[in-house]
């Protein structure tokens, strides 16, 4: 890769006290990633070195002040914090979420002032940090462009978002509305399209309740909120079908016939994604002008120290910054200067009659492969015996 085209990626450190520093370590102990792009860790010398020295292991940094300052072929840290910093290994404390914090809004005034390319989140732990909701929200405050910002995990098997995120389960009923589900679709589509380049993205919204509400006995929001959101959806383009129960659509690999998945809460979503992508999972944030990704677990304290957690959710975060970066900026050259449409795009109709949410139930076979599912249509569904 030639010089001038090699990416400068921001990571800040997470948690102090957590297994951010280890994940970075072991992302970059592979050397091919420094040919790759030109990383700048935001953080704090004597805690790197508190972390390495823990670990065992051996890491030479670049010490800077300024991201301009910034070596190629070398791992560079910012040093945004200079004094010592308390380590308590395993236990969030004021002082490691304070560390946290301010690694994360330097490295988004530097964003501001176009310091680097693409910026990469270690975990931190949310209710330490005042104010703190998760780096999606806070970095859509800190921006204060308009912009909003959408979660999606992804993998190279499943990608989900959720309508709603961080909210208590018994407020999730009256959070989720018709324009809501509207907006984050809206958002999720034109990621797929511009961040990832899926052409024609297909998305599967989720229902609320079990069996779809069963007809308004288990609840009513799948017909007066979800339905009339995917039929708005659809009179805009977008390729939504739905609703579906969770429990089938996950039980019956569905997922592998579409692009996106659009949950309605976090366990809806979160839980089935963790558990098919245990260490090869992201975090990526749509819907701003920053790329952001991060690993999908969190900074797992029980871990902290003891040289047990991979660093292969960190790298895959960083691949797919710097992919979604290029995917960007291939996407946006030639709305720069368009040229006029010679054609109007054909859709074909089946796809909803393919895709359509059925009455539920479930496929009466499981092929052997799970992928075998993505080249089948969907399985008519007989309700759920009790």
């Amino acid at each position: 890769m030639e010089q001038e085209n090699k990416v400068r990626v921001a990571i800040t450190q997470g948690d102090t006290n957590g297994v951010g520093y280890e994940v970075i370590f072991k992302a970059f102990e592979d050397p091919a990633m420094l040919e790759l792009c030109t990383p700048i860790i935001y953080g704090s010398p004597k805690a790197a070195a508190y972390h390495a020295k823990a670990l065992g292991i051996e890491m030479q940094f670049n010490i800077i002040k300024n991201a301009s300052e910034a070596q190629e072929g070398r791992l560079n840290l910012l040093a945004v914090i200079d004094e010592e910093v308390k380590i308590d290994l395993g236990e969030p404390t004021p002082e490691s979420s304070s560390a946290a914090q301010r690694a994360i809004d330097r490295a988004i005034d530097d964003y501001k002032d176009g310091a680097y390319d693409v910026l990469v989140t270690a975990p931190v732990s949310k209710n330490t940090i005042k104010g703190f909701n998760g780096h999606t929200n806070y970095i859509e405050r800190r921006l204060n462009d308009g912009r909003q910002g959408l979660t999606i995990l992804s993998n190279e098997d499943l990608r989900v978002a959720l309508v709603t995120n961080n909210v208590a389960i018994k407020d999730v009923p009256e959070a989720i509305t018709k324009q809501k589900i509207v907006e984050k679709a809206a958002i999720f589509h034109q990621s797929l399209r511009r961040d990832l380049r899926i052409s024609s993205p297909r998305i599967a919204v989720l229902a609320l309740n079990p069996r779809c509400g069963e007809d308004g006995m288990l609840g009513d929001e799948e017909q007066e909120i979800i339905k009339p959101a995917i039929d708005e959806l659809v009179s805009q383009g977008i390729q939504a079908f739905g609703p579906y129960a969770a429990d089938d659509f996950f039980g019956t690999y569905s997922y592998y016939r579409f692009d996106g998945v659009l949950a309605m809460y976090h366990d809806q979503g979160q839980t089935p994604f963790k558990a098919l992508a245990t260490e090869s999972g992201v975090r990526f944030t749509a819907g701003l002008s920053i790329v952001r990704t991060a690993p999908a677990h969190g900074p797992i304290f029980n871990q902290a120290g003891r040289n047990m957690t991979d660093g292969g959710s960190l790298r895959n975060a960083i691949y797919m910054a710097i992919d979604v970066l290029r995917n960007r900026q291939n996407y946006d050259e030639p709305l720069q200067n368009p040229l006029p449409k010679l054609y109007h795009e054909k859709r074909d109709e089946s796809e909803k009659v393919r895709f359509r949410a059925p009455g539920e139930g479930r496929s009466q076979h499981r092929p052997n492969d799970n992928r075998q599912m993505a080249q089948e249509a969907p399985q008519e569904q007989t309700p759920e015996a009790e």
